[in-house]
């Protein structure tokens, strides 16, 4: 018989709970790897002939030194308001994705598995994701201190950035970029979700006396699948990074927008350009995914007692 066999299908209402909780938790916690990452993807430091690119360590250090270390949660905001329904939207039609892709025997072959996983991506790209990062990375561009009351920002919080985009860009530059952040999400989720349910797995195969791993496990395995995904799309992170924090002429298409980042990205400062903030998204992602994986795991399985517990009372009378 089947490990899960006898489990009923996760709600929806279970998949918002878990997930929030879980993204809220991730954000909290790795938050200021992704300011450092965006900060590293918009610098122009290292254009000078004899100059270096400036490095991770010496990026943060620089934001904490100038805008003091609140700084390093710029865009905070809008991580959390939109990353309940960002990771409610990615396991709910991950799992309904790999429920329609399933055999008549209910089981996903690893390569609709990645399917799922891709189609995942690409939903919640389009549903919370390109217009929370747009506003995020607004957010986060702005090198001013926070400890200065006179330096006033551009855009001083989440609603206050949405407000001002909308009405000098229109609602359309909120979505700028949104073919490269879907390319990005669904080949993060299509290499993280495969490779977290295979290590899953595996990780079963060699402990059958156990019906749940526990935690720890699924951190290490959340842990190595996460990293996958930013080693393979690098270079669309970056260009949508300053796709997204641009501002255009109206009538300008997004593939010449694309085109033009691209072209001066290798044009002044080569190849190496294209994987600028790799070390802080990594450390960013990576970790990321392991809370998120264990945490959702541990809530879904609450969730899952809890709902259980009563009807077991009530046949034991």
């Amino acid at each position: 018989m089947s490990r899960n066999g006898d489990k009923k299908p996760v709600g929806f209402a279970t998949h918002i709970t878990a997930g929030g909780l879980a993204g809220a938790m991730e954000a909290l916690c790795c938050q200021p790897l992704d300011t450092i990452k965006v900060r590293m993807q918009l610098s122009k430091s290292g254009t000078a002939p004899g100059t270096k690119p400036r490095g991770f360590l010496a990026t943060g250090l620089m934001i904490v030194r100038r805008e003091t270390p609140l700084a390093l949660y710029k865009g905070l905001g809008a991580v959390l308001s939109g990353i309940v329904p960002k990771m409610a939207i990615r396991f709910a039609s991950f799992e309904t994705y790999k429920g329609w892709l399933a055999d008549s025997s209910g089981n996903t072959k690893v390569g609709n598995i990645f399917i799922a996983g891709l189609a995942a991506g690409t939903t919640e790209a389009v549903a919370v994701v390109c217009p929370m990062e747009v506003v995020k990375i607004r957010l986060q561009a702005q090198q001013h201190s926070l400890a200065d009351p006179l330096e006033a920002p551009r855009y001083r919080n989440a609603g206050h950035a949405v407000y001002t985009i909308i009405r000098e860009e229109g609602v359309s530059a909120l979505y700028r970029g949104v073919s490269l952040t879907a390319l990005r999400q669904a080949t993060n989720q299509g290499a993280n979700f495969t490779a977290y349910q295979e290590l899953k797995k595996l990780a079963h195969s060699y402990q059958l006396d156990l019906k749940d791993l526990p935690s720890y496990q699924h951190m290490v395995i959340g842990l190595i699948s996460g990293a996958m995904g930013p080693f393979s799309n690098a270079p669309i992170d970056t260009i949508k990074t300053r796709l997204q924090k641009a501002s255009y002429e109206p009538g300008t298409s997004a593939f010449q927008r694309i085109a033009a980042i691209a072209k001066e990205m290798w044009r002044q400062e080569g190849v190496r350009s294209f994987y600028k903030g790799i070390t802080p998204r990594v450390l960013r992602v990576a970790p990321g995914q392991a809370i998120v994986f264990a945490v959702y795991e541990k809530v879904r399985g609450i969730i899952e007692t809890m709902k259980v517990s009563p009807s077991q009372d009530r046949y034991s009378e």
